[in-house]
């Protein structure tokens, strides 16, 4: 329970307090400062606590922004202040000042919200203060504005404003026109039930894994079913979101699960397809692989270039400008946002092939299309990198080296060399990489050369990150250290030619990838990278790339790929029991994608 201590002599005929409980608070009422101190000290310090002004008018989902959003420690609005329990001390002790000023005086409610707001923000506290739009928040001082702005609220249709903003401001066309117009009523379907966007977003989960068995029953009734599934799945994936939005239901754990289950929902389709396909006598293991690779390579050069360039100075560059100035007409940017075939068209996309071709047919569209997205966003990114001028921060550069994924083996070359060895990182990065996936790739099945282009590929890895990585093309490196490491497992288990290889590789990148995004949402939640004994449990892109590397060399390809089952395994349960126990325990930044991502 919340409490809202309402400020000053109640306004008859005000359905304030009444829209104040059907939010969820406890009213309280307050005639002065002094008395608002004495209740606010009466509080549980576990509870939230909102201070607002008796003559307050406004819209019932202006004070819901303004009072209930849990991403914030402190948030106001004209007439109001909510804190969480961690401000309640610097709202204790402005609230103390202001009753130690006013004598007790009934007058110094006036503008006690706003003078409490001003005091938080000097004392350090960041306040947040959501954007209204069409929403009404005032505090009128005489009649006549009280009238002026009953009549603004009878004016704007609450709900229909809370429909909108449920919606993320910027979305894919297929989601923006053949989602959201429906998906905005099933979310506010499930908040007047009580659903949560958690439960939601599991049964999405739950609904793609049903594709995913459909897919893998390999008929044309399966396939027509899975592709029905997939596209519902994502109706449900984009109602979380918007049920969260709309009820204000930010949570750390909604956070995880909203970020995770996305890439989980696809890539356990991926496998489905490939299930199904091999029950039809077609092994597309490998393209199901491949896929999962592309896609997540993706991800991580999206993730890169972000972190790379979010805080950095004077950042700006002239493709940059250009790329603003097409956004400012219409068209180009539906266009643009779809050639990057987000989630929304990508997904409607193997649906669609899935009901009418063969996860063969599927596949193959789906590694185009991401191709094809993958070289234009990278390209574009590349011409704005060396086009801007920017200082990139340290935290900038602690995110890319985190995003590394550098592990024991690079540690102790760097201790070796001290770091004595320090070229352009990106060069460093594709030139290692290049070398142990075409050792791989040119060798039969079997031979010691892939271990000698691991080899290599360790003692070079370290010296793309011997510096800080600040230079204007260092966000390459973790994408191709993952590529790197992804692809070398693809084409040895493709080599070993043994029924199972292939998903037993398909496990193992899975797991890896699991990782990799685990990191990827810590650093972006302000959390800091997994801890450093995990990173070295899993031995590192470079430890695990030479492991892969000497058991092909050393094991029959029946061995192997029993070899790639352990392995995926054992990184698994690590992975997953540190990241569970991280997002559910640790008090985590509740971080929602606001974006579509790729």
């Amino acid at each position: 329970m919340s409490t809202a201590i309402l400020t000053g002599q109640p306004v008859p005929g005000s359905s304030l307090e009444g829209d104040l409980r059907s939010l969820g608070f406890d009213v309280r009422l307050a005639s002065d400062a002094g008395e608002t101190e004495t209740l606010l000290a009466a509080v549980p310090a576990d509870q939230r606590v909102a201070v607002v002004d008796a003559r307050f008018v406004g819209h019932p989902h202006a004070l819901r922004l303004g009072l209930t959003d849990p991403r914030f420690a402190a948030s106001a609005l004209p007439g109001a202040i909510s804190v969480q329990p961690e401000a309640r001390r610097a709202l204790s002790r402005a609230v103390a000042r202001e009753s130690s000023a006013s004598g007790g005086l009934a007058v110094a409610t006036e503008n006690l919200a706003k003078r409490i707001a001003a005091a938080l923000e000097a004392d350090g506290v960041a306040v947040h203060h959501p954007e209204l739009g069409t929403l009404v928040a005032a505090v009128p001082t005489d009649p006549q504005e009280r009238n002026e702005a009953r009549q603004a609220v009878a004016a704007v249709d609450d709900e229909a404003v809370r429909l909108r903003s449920a919606v993320k401001a910027r979305d894919g066309f297929f989601t923006t026109y053949c989602i959201s117009p429906y998906s905005r009523y099933l979310a506010r379907w499930c908040a007047r039930r009580g659903l949560t966007p958690n439960q939601v977003t599991t049964a999405s989960l739950l609904t793609a894994l049903i594709a995913a068995g459909c897919a893998a029953t390999g008929t044309r009734a399966g396939f027509v079913a899975a592709g029905l599934l997939l596209l519902f799945s994502f109706v449900l994936d984009c109602t979380d979101g918007q049920l969260a939005r709309y009820s204000l239901q930010y949570s750390t754990l909604g956070a995880w699960l909203d970020a995770t289950f996305d890439r989980a929902k696809e890539y356990a389709y991926y496998a489905g397809l490939a299930l199904g396909a091999a029950r039809g006598g077609d092994d597309v293991w490998a393209l199901a692989l491949g896929a999962m690779i592309l896609q997540t390579c993706r991800h991580v050069v999206d993730f890169s270039f972000n972190e790379a360039n979010h805080d950095a100075t004077a950042n700006t560059s002239p493709t940059a400008a250009l790329s603003d100035k097409l956004d400012s007409v219409g068209w180009t940017v539906w266009v643009r946002r779809m050639i990057v075939l987000p989630i929304g068209e990508r997904w409607a996309m193997i649906a669609v092939l899935t009901a009418l071709t063969t996860p063969r047919i599927t596949f193959y569209a789906l590694l185009i299309g991401c191709a094809f997205a993958a070289t234009y966003t990278t390209a574009g990114r590349v011409l704005r990198s060396l086009t801007r001028k920017a200082r990139r921060t340290d935290r900038a550069a602690r995110a890319l080296a985190d995003l590394t994924d550098s592990g024991p083996l690079a540690e102790l070359v760097n201790r070796v060399t001290r770091g004595a060895v320090r070229y352009a990182p990106a060069l460093v990065a594709f030139a290692a990489g290049a070398l142990v996936v075409l050792g791989a790739a040119l060798s039969p099945y079997g031979s010691w050369w892939p271990v000698l282009g691991a080899a290599i590929y360790v003692l070079l890895s370290p010296v793309a990150v011997a510096r800080p990585l600040k230079g204007a093309l260092d966000w390459l490196v973790p994408p191709f250290f993952r590529a790197a490491e992804y692809l070398t497992v693809l084409v040895l288990a493709a080599k070993a030619d043994v029924n199972g290889a292939l998903p037993a590789a398909f496990g193992l990148v899975a797991a890896v990838a699991y990782h990799h995004y685990d990191t990827v949402y810590r650093i972006r939640g302000n959390a800091g990278a997994p801890p450093h004994w995990l990173v070295r449990a899993i031995g590192g892109h470079e430890g695990r790339t030479l492991l892969v590397t000497v058991l092909a060399a050393s094991l029959t390809a029946a061995q192997f790929k029993v070899a790639l089952t352990v392995i995926a395994v054992a990184v698994a349960l690590l992975v997953l029991v540190e990241s569970i126990r991280f997002w559910v325990s640790a008090g985590a930044p509740a971080v929602h994608d606001e974006g579509e991502p790729a």
